[in-house]
């Protein structure tokens, strides 16, 4: 799966708001990295912003599927993400690889890692991938 394919998804969402960056895109997984500014929170960086991100990365790895038509409709259902350790000051990456693909419904793992590699949160995340070719 290219990674020019699943960008502009990722673009056209919240991802540039948070200023997230889509690093890797293969078959059913991504990483993408939030660089560190100071609005992301004072000293640590907020929950919100880390869970952006998990979304965001599951979003890539879902829809990095080579089979999906240019047609197909998703939205990320929930997800539930572990805050192991502060974040603090740190860029952050996200690797998200899809565990499951139902008809419909996707599963996938995120784990969230600081720039020294040491893991900040992990996330399970359940997203609705509608295949069909509806227009």
């Amino acid at each position: 799966m290219s990674i020019d394919r699943v960008n502009p998804i990722v673009q056209e969402s919240f991802a540039r708001t948070l200023g997230v960056e889509l690093v890797e895109a293969a078959e059913d997984r991504a990483v993408a990295r939030l660089p560190y500014r100071e609005q992301l929170g004072a000293g640590r960086i907020h929950g919100g912003a880390i869970s952006g991100l998990v979304d965001i990365a599951a979003t890539a790895a879902f829809w990095s599927h080579g089979d999906l038509p240019a047609n197909a409709r998703g939205a990320t259902i929930g997800f539930t993400v572990n805050f192991l350790r502060v974040a603090a000051q740190t860029d952050l990456s996200a690797t998200a690889t899809v565990r499951r693909r139902g008809g419909t419904i996707c599963v996938g793992d995120v784990s969230v890692v600081g720039q020294d590699g040491e893991e900040v949160a992990t996330a399970v995340v359940t997203y609705k991938l509608d295949r069909s070719n509806r227009d």
